[in-house]
């Protein structure tokens, strides 16, 4: 065995799977695959042939890696390995019998390798030439053919079953891969007068393949994808990686297109990082494949091209959905025309693939064209609704900074003068995410950056106690719902944490908010309220905005009955009298302005105030609901 190991260098096998970068001290890193991390923890030590994540804990040397990642066993990684460096291997008797206990994967791969041989022969012959012009056709000569891998499958019902029989291949593991299937008399080829294309793993083996229809007379759909089996998931794979994982590791850059034929238009126009799915959308499996070899650090792009069509317009959005799982920045590339990148080459070029895939449009900024184009723009109705659907899709984005970008972008492709609305109404849908589950670490405070805002609670004034005026509705129903988020939190979480600061209108009451936020927001004191109280009050600017926090966390409520609905009550006050205020506020504007306000700006103040009465009315008639 440790023949086999020093035979094979682990850097060598780990690379096959994902970048490496050297991380000092003879040492490799890279982003482990075993388990999601957004810097690496994964590392490689070429010289003690051992690998180990910082991470996850996983490590071991070269024969552990390979068990883990393709579920292999000892005897199977050893076999692999073996081959690859040109090592005979020697049973002992009562031992390890290749012949009759070859895992069940390299059993299958070697089917697949000997299909992909056998395609590959029968596309020279006779009955192929209808595949021959077909690819002609495209562009694409017998070298091109070759360096994929292209072949063609006879239009006979068992021509590879009988090939792989003759093998050695059994029937059960011949229907088990995929390549045969059941007939009324036993197995029949699965794939029969079409078009070939060997689908690979990172690794480079072959694990499936897909089909294209060539005769009219056939009635099966225009793409054949070999079924899901025990190597062949199409979720996991990515055509043409094999082919471009180095140039994609070197450049930290991909190109997802949509067919076989546009990677490898692409490949031949010299964009060797294309890769494309296999009858399946672009999803989250596919990403940790791409992540693995862009280091997903903030340089690396990821450049999808769809059809200008519905449908590609629909894969974008899709694509969008996901575009959050990389650190790279995502663009599209629609081609003039709507043409893809084969057709694009067949017209005008490689010169033209070449230039298709230079970045052109952020897939953001794609996505929320396409959702704002829907809308009538013209009339405040319109526009309210354009902002309901996009809005939700920015408040997806992680990054503080780049959502802010993108909502102020939002606003002026809807036509909203006032863009710090949208980037409030953004945050707070954000902050209600955050506070669902999708991040626990709890909300930042609304609109206001960690620094920026400790010094602005730092410079208010905050009297506690006799200084508030506790005749107020406003402070009294603002005093309650804060008592509620520090003595009993599961009654107002996540909602209380998706309300600003501006919400609360005592500069006390403001800087409590701000303390509950830094502490992660009320959800935190689910688990544990004694620690979350700890946070709340280590959070504090200042001895002054301690003690009333230690007040509120004290006092009694002047409710009867403390519960959701209680609860709910004070949530929707809170939120009602903010809206009224901002209402308010919009019309005070206008009115100082009279006559000299401009046209496009009384449009969009006059919006905004409608669409806040839409969501007090809302507030009005379904109270906490409508949060």
């Amino acid at each position: 065995m440790k023949a086999v190991r020093d035979a094979v260098p682990i850097d060598a096998v780990v690379s096959e799977y994902l970048q490496l970068r050297n991380a000092g001290g003879g040492n490799l890193k890279g982003l482990c695959p075993f388990h999601d991390e957004k810097s690496p923890s994964f590392q490689v030590s070429p010289s003690k042939g051992l690998f180990h994540c910082f991470g996850c804990q996983e490590g071991g040397d070269t024969i552990a890696f390979v068990q883990k990642i393709d579920h292999l066993t000892f005897a199977e990684v050893v076999e692999r390995l073996a081959a690859k460096a040109g090592i005979t291997l020697r049973y002992e008797e009562g031992g390890y019998n290749p012949s009759h206990q070859r895992g069940e994967r390299i059993r299958l791969v070697e089917a697949h390798k000997a299909a992909a041989q056998f395609y590959v022969e029968q596309l020279n012959g006779p009955e192929a030439e209808i595949g021959r012009k077909f690819l002609a056709d495209r562009g694409f000569d017998q070298a091109a053919a070759a360096h994929f891998g292209v072949g063609y499958s006879p239009a006979g019902w068992d021509h590879l079953t009988r090939f792989l029989r003759g093998k050695g291949f059994s029937d059960k593991e011949l229907i088990t891969s995929g390549l045969s299937q059941d007939g009324r008399r036993g197995p029949i080829d699965r794939f029969r007068g079409r078009l070939m294309w060997p689908i690979r793993d990172t690794a480079g083996d072959v694990v499936g393949f897909g089909a294209r229809k060539l005769r009219d007379d056939d009635n099966g759909p225009k793409y054949l994808n070999t079924p899901e089996t025990p190597i062949y998931k199409k979720s996991q794979v990515l055509y043409g990686i094999d082919l471009a994982k180095k140039d994609i590791a070197k450049s930290s850059r991909a190109v997802v297109v949509e067919g076989y034929t546009d990677v490898m238009a692409c490949h031949l126009a010299g964009v060797t990082t294309a890769i494309a799915t296999c009858g399946t959308a672009f999803g989250g499996d596919h990403i940790k494949i791409l992540r693995r070899l862009l280091m997903d650090n903030g340089s690396a792009r990821v450049i999808f091209t769809f059809d200008g069509d519905a449908a590609g317009q629909k894969a974008a959005l899709r694509a969008f959905e996901d575009d959050q799982k990389f650190a790279a920045e995502t663009y599209i590339a629609i081609a003039p025309d709507n043409m893809d990148p084969c057709d694009l080459r067949l017209v005008k070029g490689d010169d033209a693939v070449r230039d298709l895939v230079e970045p052109r449009t952020p897939l953001f900024e794609f996505a929320l064209r396409q959702i704002v184009g829907r809308y009538d723009l013209e009339t405040p109705a319109g526009r309210a609704a354009a902002l309901d659907e996009a809005a939700p899709v920015v408040a997806k984005i992680k990054t503080g900074s780049v959502q802010r970008e993108v909502a102020v972008q939002l606003a002026g492709f809807i036509g909203i003068l006032d863009q710090e609305y949208v980037v409030h109404r953004i945050n707070q849908l954000a902050q209600w995410a955050r506070g669902r589950g999708g991040d626990r670490r709890g909300p930042a405070p609304a609109g206001r950056g960690g620094a920026r805002h400790q010094q602005q609670v730092q410079a208010a004034p905050v009297p506690s106690g006799p200084a508030l005026n506790l005749r107020s509705p406003a402070h009294r129903t603002e005093r309650e719902l804060l008592k509620l988020a520090l003595q009993r939190p599961e009654l107002v979480a996540p909602a209380f944490d998706a309300y600003g600061s501006d919400e609360f209108t005592a500069p006390p009451y403001t800087a409590v908010r701000e303390c509950i936020a830094e502490a992660g927001g009320a959800e935190q004191g689910l688990a544990d309220s004694r620690e979350y109280l700890v946070r709340v009050l280590d959070a504090t600017p200042n001895e002054s905005v301690r003690k009333l926090i230690t007040e509120l966390a004290v006092e009694v409520f002047h409710g009867k009955s403390i519960d959701e609905a209680y609860a709910g009550e004070h949530l929707v006050k809170v939120r009602l009298r903010a809206v009224d205020r901002r209402i308010n506020d919009v019309q005070s504007s206008l009115a100082r302005l009279g006559s000299n306000v401009a046209p496009d700006h009384l449009a969009a103040a006059q919006n905004e105030v409608w669409v806040l009465q839409q969501y007090a009315q809302t507030l009005r008639n379904h109270g906490a609901d409508a949060l």
